[in-house]
């Protein structure tokens, strides 16, 4: 587990306030969950032989005796509440977000940790294919936004409860003949979840799923076309998705439409993001029967790619002072109506040190702005607002702190063009990719 240290922070907060910005844009309200739930949901929803149940999740007992896990995801939590506060009464279609911790207690490798960070969305009520290509067009917007570089988009279908059992069949008959070959945890789930074998990473058992029978190519005349429709409305939006038919992700709730976004810049773990369709989940959960669809953001691994340098909306600006009380005053006083206003992030010292000692700490703190307001300066009423960046200097009125504060805000926010950020990326590479 890992601490977040504070000149780390201001990246997570930038990706953070990226997303409290963007998915509310597609209909998204912001959910907040608690990190503990009975372990019984988390059996239920995700699956008893799934890894995640098996051996990485943190359970306890509480005083009442109660067993309690920390929560490994977050989809069987959302669905959890969206029948708890029976929401299916009062929105036919509910779309919401959370972003927070999660825990589970696995290898650490580049960008995971036992305690990690996810961004999730879901959407819940509608069934079609529209629901998931838009769910996964907003994905990638969303990663563009945040200049990930070059991404690969995966896709499959796994097929309903009509079309899965004969799928499940095959690939069972396909893989005993092929058993002694297998992994001994993928011999032990062929029976039990045979679809999870297409997910291991061992390379017996990877050179063997890869002339398994295909899932995409035996579903029922429904969920074809929904998956035709998929990929037709990613393919209008400039979204080209491969096909790969081994993707299954890890949990056990998942049908129809599932899919991965994947960076070669991370090596083996290269998952960025994934998700897909859990029709059943919510009636499994003691629910109505309504479908729903979602993904998760990895914030560690995303933020081992993003590009965020100038996305700060705020620029620093660093309050000198020099001088007797009076000066001191001032200072302070201009430091408030700043930081008030919002239109800057305002630094200052807490005790009197030399001006040079002040410019070092205004440098080190990466500040776009030095103003600077000394005796001599409040005697002449004018002073010196320096942009660190360029050097230059503009005089700023010292009557009064209410026209300082003005001032500075103009030449920050105008002037020196400080609080547009850059817009998402466009650069787009070859098939089933985008920079």
């Amino acid at each position: 587990m890992k601490d977040i240290l504070p000149d780390e922070v201001g990246q997570w907060q930038l990706v953070e306030a990226l997303a409290r910005d963007f998915f509310p844009r597609f209909g998204y309200q912001e959910l907040r969950l608690p990190l503990l739930e009975k372990t019984e949901l988390f059996v239920r929803g995700i699956g008893q032989t799934t890894d995640v149940v098996e051996k990485e999740m943190y359970t306890l007992t509480d005083i009442s005796g109660d067993s309690l896990s920390l929560r490994p995801e977050a989809t069987a939590q959302i669905c959890r509440a969206f029948v708890e506060h029976s929401i299916h009464k009062q929105e036919p279609v509910w779309k919401v977000f959370t972003i927070g911790p999660m825990f589970r207690h696995e290898r650490p490798q580049k960008g995971r940790y036992r305690q990690f960070h996810q961004i999730n969305c879901e959407v819940i009520g509608p069934g079609e294919g529209e629901a998931d290509a838009e769910l996964i067009a907003m994905l990638i917007g969303f990663l563009e936004q945040c200049r990930t570089g070059r991404l690969t988009i995966r896709i499959n279908s796994l097929g309903c409860p009509r079309c899965r059992p004969a799928y499940r069949a095959k690939l069972i008959d396909f893989l005993r003949d092929r058993r002694g070959a297998l992994c001994p945890d993928c011999q032990r789930r062929l029976e039990a979840n045979p679809l999870r074998v297409l997910d291991c990473k061992q390379p017996g058992c990877a050179e063997i799923v890869a002339q398994a029978p295909a899932s995409a190519d035996n579903l029922c005349p429904e969920c074809a076309s929904s998956f035709v429709l998929v990929r037709e409305r990613l393919a209008l939006l400039g979204i080209e998705a491969l096909l790969d038919h081994r993707l299954v992700r890890g949990l056990d709730y998942y049908v129809g439409t599932t899919f991965e976004v994947v960076s070669e810049k991370l090596g083996g773990q290269d998952a960025v993001a994934g998700g897909g369709r859990y029709d059943g989940l919510i009636q499994a959960l003691g629910g109505p029967e309504v479908p729903g669809t979602g993904f998760a953001i990895g914030l560690e691994r995303l933020l081992l790619l993003a590009e965020l340098e100038g996305r700060e909306q705020r620029p620093a600006v660093f309050i000198g002072v020099v001088g007797g009380e009076r000066a001191r005053e001032f200072g302070v006083e201009v430091a408030h109506r700043l930081r008030l206003a919002g239109q800057a992030r305002v630094l200052m010292d807490l005790a009197p040190r030399s001006l040079k000692a002040q410019l070092r700490a205004a440098d080190k703190a990466g500040a776009l702005g030095f103003f600077f307001a000394g005796e001599e300066e409040l005697a002449s009423g004018r002073a010196r607002l320096r942009n660190l960046k360029t050097g230059a200097e503009v005089s700023v009125s010292t009557q009064n702190a209410t026209d300082s504060t003005a001032e500075i805000s103009i030449v920050l926010m105008d002037q020196w063009g400080q609080g547009a950020a850059p817009g998402p990326q466009e650069d787009r590479g070859s098939k089933g990719e985008r920079r």
